[in-house]
């Protein structure tokens, strides 16, 4: 049932990643506002992307580090404006900690995906408190690849326990708004399914097999497989959380705060008010403005705010809008008060905005 559940979500994130020459603001069921998913209309609006670089065979005992997320950036993901880390274990057993050693070191085990959303440098290793210094030409880029095809590596003497894992990174947005990035913690992990395991193992194994040709849409494959893994993860880690547990996943599940949130990102564009939200979510107007900023970190019309404005920074993206074309598209009733807003929140006018993300938008289509 949870597998099934997973590739359903999956069917769906893969026709919004590929829907690249537009943004739609408004969900295409909009029958029923339960069946508005929250979650994939962020993944959608921030562009999420996944790339998966290393085919990874270590041998106890062994160590291997990864850098700061800055550092390698423009190496693995240089059209992304933030990556994210992940390490999928398929055989094996290890180890993970973050460098600075502020968590405590987590055991993982074949079937684990590990994530690290805000960049950390880490370690995995065959046991805990081990340390090593990153191997920077493991990230060298084969020229002329849009996307990493999966690199082989081997760690350790060959008589040693084997662990096997693949590592890569997922691409996003920060700004102006990733409430999901936001929300995530600093390190994170669960257990993925069984078919996506087998997919990533038997992907993995092709595309290194055939690494030298250039055919037969291999990394477009495991970017969308990371993907889907990705939202297994984060779905686990939402429904891990405690009751009295506060943030945006938990607002999610909140009754009253849920429904105000499925609201906001199924009519972003609509005349909303703190009175109307509260009155769709069966609240006092008090009562529904406390609670959201409770669980969600902001108040109401503030986070419906943020939202508009990283909308409308996806639409700024398109040739074919204009700056007030956009604006009136994410719910501005001026392009005055756009521009105010966007150079307040963003801390650049949107032109100048549109000007330096046009550079990025080359790379991504080359």
């Amino acid at each position: 049932m949870v597998e099934g559940a997973a590739l359903k979500i999956y069917d769906r994130l893969s026709f919004a990643f590929d829907r690249s020459s537009g943004i739609c603001l408004v969900p295409v069921i909009l029958g029923d506002i339960d069946t508005m998913d929250v979650l994939s209309d962020v993944l959608r609006a921030v562009q999420l992307s996944g790339a998966v670089f290393f085919d990874m065979e270590a041998h106890s005992p062994w160590v291997g580090t990864t850098p700061e997320a800055s550092v390698i950036a423009g190496i693995v993901m240089p059209e992304a404006e933030h990556i994210i880390c992940f390490h999928a274990l398929l055989a094996g057993s290890c180890w993970v900690e973050l460098t600075d050693r502020s968590m405590p070191a987590i055991s993982l085990e074949a079937g684990d995906i590990v994530v690290i959303p805000k960049g950390d440098a880490h370690v995995l290793s065959s046991s805990p408190g081990l340390r090593g210094e990153p191997d920077m030409v493991a990230y060298r880029r084969p020229p002329g690849r849009a996307l990493p095809m999966p690199h082989v590596l081997n760690e350790g003497a060959k008589d040693g326990q084997v662990c096997r894992f693949v590592c890569g990174y997922f691409g996003c947005d920060v700004r102006p708004f990733n409430p999901l990035l936001d929300a995530l913690p600093r390190l994170f992990h669960a257990r993925v399914s069984s078919t996506s395991q087998k997919w990533l193992s038997s992907l993995v194994q092709v595309g290194v097999d055939e690494s030298e040709q250039r055919g037969g849409g291999r990394e477009i494959m495991l970017a969308k497989l990371a993907e889907l893994m990705f939202v297994e993860v984060v779905r686990k880690h939402m429904d891990s959380l405690p009751e009295d547990a506060r943030g945006w996943f938990s607002g999610l599940r909140d009754r009253h705060v849920g429904t105000a949130l499925r609201l906001i990102h199924a009519r972003p564009a609509e005349a909303w008010t703190l009175e109307g939200l509260a009155r769709k979510s069966s609240l006092s107007r008090s009562a529904f403005a406390e609670r959201f900023a409770h669980y969600v970190g902001v108040p109401p019309m503030q986070y419906l705010a943020r939202w508009r404005l990283q909308l409308a920074a996806r639409l700024l993206e398109r040739s074919d809008l204009s700056i007030a074309e956009a604006a009136a598209d994410a719910g501005y009733e001026s392009e005055a008060a756009f521009n105010r807003a966007f150079k307040k929140f963003v801390g650049t006018p949107p032109g100048t905005w549109r000007r330096g993300r046009s550079p990025r938008q080359s790379q991504v289509s080359a």
